[in-house]
């Protein structure tokens, strides 16, 4: 059971023994060894063992004094080794994320020292200074962001430190990566344990004799593990047998203790971080920062004590991944000011296996979903060692990046926590933008909304248009070219336009047919997703439609809200681009005219939930560059097949006519156009108005045609929200882990390359280089017009079993127009 176990175990059991006795794994070294270090399983295909440490606050909640008393020791003994001169031109550096608290202690404890830490998160407008890869790790890339680019540039000591050190590959690495880059004379190598093999016992000092440079190494306790033959195989089938055990549920989070209903899972407690001083090490911090954070320490711990329920006699500090440092000291901090047991420990990453034995060191694991939008898609994070554990109180520790919904879900980690502890606390840190300054001046007032028939087909109070009218300039550049160009990394899409597909008459009676068919389908979506925006995000919501697919689909809702209603809601389109964001200024200028949170986004579909994404990413940086808060990056869509977003008419992937056609069906509006010679600093993105279209303009019928349907379906639109809004519609991303899947099957690794749903599929075929087209066994209808278009192009279509979508378009890999066809067909290899 898991509320029996106890983190800590009894006393005299080591925490390795389990592991020891199953799979003949020995520990051999300083008597220290088996006070420093446990042994668990965990899902790797390179490595089934991990050394679980019992003194780095990462899976084995410890008293945080321990924690970085170890730390501080080291970092005492580097300066002892390299002498006060020396010492005071070095730099730290710690490795993500295990090891992010440990360096920076370190770094406390050299004096000093600036420190750096690598990480896993992208920051947009963060140049990249350096990166390597850990090969043994789950998640191998690191980054090297420094807010001071000439932070690694000096030629003092580089102290690098990792919580154990085994066969050197990662050290090796960065070293690498970075002497190319910064030469220097001197490294110290720092690590908890030394675990090195007799076989790798030499490369550190045969790679500095080749690099020329001197290379160190300080340790608290040295040793080695070791491995009897096949025990990698051995130990992923115990990982193996022991989850598929009945009583695994009960451990993983999945379906134990219920959390609670209340939505207030958490109780905030304010910490007033000093201004100015980072959350850590991502993007360097100096001994100033230090300077600040001690001094505002104090304070601190005591709101967070004043926070702690009355009584509560153990309280763990519990922090979230990288974010090691800050939640250490804080623990530190509070042990010194409470009167209560104190322990610390982080969220993590990495799959471990858990077993509720005293000789094992994972002994139970929260398992919940992440939630800080990490870069590489979603997953599943874990907290060791905490249910069971005996705590009266559980204070998380996050940075703004990710106090977002998905943490205070029904299935997040604060609920999680609520399931195993009596009371919850929530302290936000806030994350660190280098660089970040108040706005410059801007004009006083931005221009106004374009509007039809002016701009666009559409008539003026259907839609403003936060755009700028670039219809004199020619942007059109053939397919290939386009494709080419985007592929090398010459252009980004935005920057041009591909040249509009005219549909022959064929398709344009597919378009209609299509149309007849599924107005009502349509109608009801748009009926089912109005009233949920309606019921849940605002009573009079302003929408605002991502151009141009997501139009339509806004002045629908518009319509919908009007006649079932009378409402009559504002509705704007406006520029997002992949990549580069959405458009600031028209933010700014709906900021200007309306409540930011009454504003509602509006695509059109899901796909692998790109747009998703870079729109809550854009709104994070927004808010740090203008100060305006309140913009929700939750999009409401007519379909979505992705399982990307919670505000949906349906997750069926089915023909939208729309999707059929380009300008034609969107009020004869190209695509949006980014590009530095056009768009200044000050100025909305652009579009053009193809007036010359007008007479192929199917847009006003697109909408009538389906608007017509409202009254038949409005009682199945109202029953089908009302059945939406009593449904769990958390997303699962099951679209973009497919397309990650289709990716890597068909040797495309590229995700951007492959375009999930009808509505993608279409966009692959209109304006890009096609390479195939998956089919999902049996797909009717839906895809008439896809394999028109597949025929007319010599594009292949392969229909697939078991395909999460309708289809899929992938676009041609590594594309040259040399991989075209003399007549300009795709080649089908």
């Amino acid at each position: 059971m898991v509320e029996g176990a106890h983190a800590e175990g009894p006393a005299g059991v080591w925490s390795g023994s389990w592991v020891a006795e199953r799979l003949g794994v020995e520990l051999v070294g300083d008597d220290r060894l088996t006070g420093l270090l446990g042994l668990a399983l965990r899902r790797n295909p390179k490595r089934a063992h991990l050394l679980v440490s019992n003194v780095l606050g990462k899976h084995v909640p410890q008293s945080p004094s321990v924690v970085y008393g170890h730390g501080f020791a080291l970092g005492r003994r580097v300066r002892d080794l390299l002498g006060a001169e020396a010492a005071g031109t070095a730099v730290v550096l710690g490795y993500a994320e295990t090891a992010t608290g440990l360096g920076h202690s370190v770094a406390d404890g050299l004096g000093a020292a600036p420190y750096l830490h690598s990480t896993r998160r992208p920051v947009t407008g963060v140049a990249q200074a350096g990166g390597f890869e850990e090969s043994h790790s789950h998640a191998t890339s690191h980054l090297l962001l420094p807010e001071d680019p000439a932070l690694l540039a000096g030629d003092g000591p580089l102290v690098l430190v990792d919580d154990e050190f085994s066969t050197g590959n990662t050290v090796l690495n960065t070293v690498r990566a970075l002497h190319e880059r910064y030469p220097r004379k001197r490294y110290v190598v720092v690590a908890l344990v030394d675990m090195r093999s007799p076989a790798d016992a030499g490369r550190l000092q045969d790679f500095a004799r080749e690099i020329g440079a001197r290379v160190d190494l300080v340790t608290a306790a040295a040793g080695t593990v070791r491995l009897p033959e096949g025990v990698l195989q051995k130990g992923q089938e115990l990982v193996a047998r022991h989850e598929a055990a009945a009583a695994a549920p009960a451990l993983e989070g999945a379906s134990g203790a219920a959390a609670p209903s209340s939505p207030a899972l958490a109780t905030r407690v304010d910490l007033r971080w000093p201004a100015g001083v980072p959350d850590g090490g991502r993007h360097g911090f100096t001994p100033g920062h230090r300077a600040g954070l001690e001094a505002a320490l104090p304070g601190m711990a005591a709101r967070l004590a004043e926070a702690l329920p009355a009584g509560a006699r153990r309280v763990l500090v519990l922090g979230f991944e990288e974010l090691m440092y800050a939640p250490l000291r804080l623990a530190l901090a509070l042990e010194q000011a409470a009167d209560a047991e104190v322990r610390y420990s982080t969220t993590t990453r990495s799959p471990v296996l858990a077993v509720d034995d005293p000789g094992y060191a994972i002994r139970t694991r929260l398992v919940f979903p992440a939630h800080d939008d990490p870069a590489d898609g979603p997953g599943e994070r874990y907290a060791y060692n905490v249910a069971g554990a005996g705590f009266d109180a559980v204070v998380a520790v996050v940075d703004s990046v990710a106090d977002t919904p998905a943490l205070h879900a029904h299935d997040g980690l604060l609920a999680r926590l609520a399931a195993h502890t009596p009371h919850v606390l929530l302290a936000v840190v806030p994350s660190y933008v280098p660089g970040a300054r108040p706005a410059p001046e801007r004009p006083p007032m931005l221009p106004e909304p374009l509007r039809g028939p002016a701009f666009s087909s559409y008539a003026p109070d259907e839609v403003g248009w936060l755009l700028q009218d670039l219809s004199d300039v020619t942007l059109e550049a053939p397919t290939e070219e386009r494709e080419e160009a985007i592929q090398s990394g010459g252009a980004h899409y935005a920057e041009s336009l591909p040249v509009e597909y005219q549909p022959s008459e064929q398709y344009q009676e597919l378009f209609h047919a299509a149309l007849e068919t599924s107005a009502a389908r349509l109608a009801q979506a748009v009926g089912a997703v109005t009233e949920i925006v309606l019921a849940e995000r605002s009573p009079r919501p302003v929408l605002v439609s991502l151009a141009r697919a997501g139009t339509p689909v806004g002045i629908l809702m518009r319509r919908w809200a009007q006649f079932r209603h009378g409402l009559d809601l504002p509705h704007y389109a406006v520029s997002i681009v992949r990549g580069r964001g959405i458009d600031a200024n028209a933010l700014r200028w709906l900021a200007g005219h309306h409540d930011p949170a009454d504003v509602v986004f509006v695509d059109g579909w899901t796909g692998k939930g790109a747009i998703t994404r870079e729109l809550a990413a854009a709104l994070r940086d927004f808010e740090v560059s203008d100060g305006i808060t309140g913009f929700d990056p939750e999009i409401a869509v007519l379909a979505d097949p992705g399982s990307c977003v919670r505000t949906y008419g349906t997750r069926d992937d089915f023909l939208i006519p729309s999707a059929c056609l380009n300008s034609t069906v969107s009020g004869l509006i190209s695509r949006t156009v980014l590009r530095a010679d056009l768009v200044g600093p000050h100025d909305f993105h652009g579009a053009k108005f193809y007036r010359e279209l007008a007479a192929s303009d199917l847009s006003p019928a697109f909408l009538d045609a389906v608007s017509a349907r409202f009254p038949e379906v409005a009682d199945q639109a109202d029953a089908q929200a009302k059945e939406l809004l009593a449904a769990d519609r958390t997303p699962t991303w099951e679209g973009w882990a497919a397309v990650e899947r289709i990716s890597e099957e068909y040797g495309i690794h590229d995700v951007n390359l492959v375009k999930p749903g009808v509505g993608e599929t279409t966009r692959v075929m209109l304006r890009r280089v096609p390479w195939k087209v998956l089919a999902r066994a049996g797909a009717g209808s839906d895809l008439d017009h896809v394999r028109l278009l597949a025929d007319q192009r010599g594009v292949p279509v392969e229909e697939v079993a078991g395909l999460p979508y309708t289809c899929v378009g992938l676009i041609h890999p590594k594309y040259t127009r040399g991989a075209t066809g003399a007549d300009g067909k795709a080649v089908t290899v």
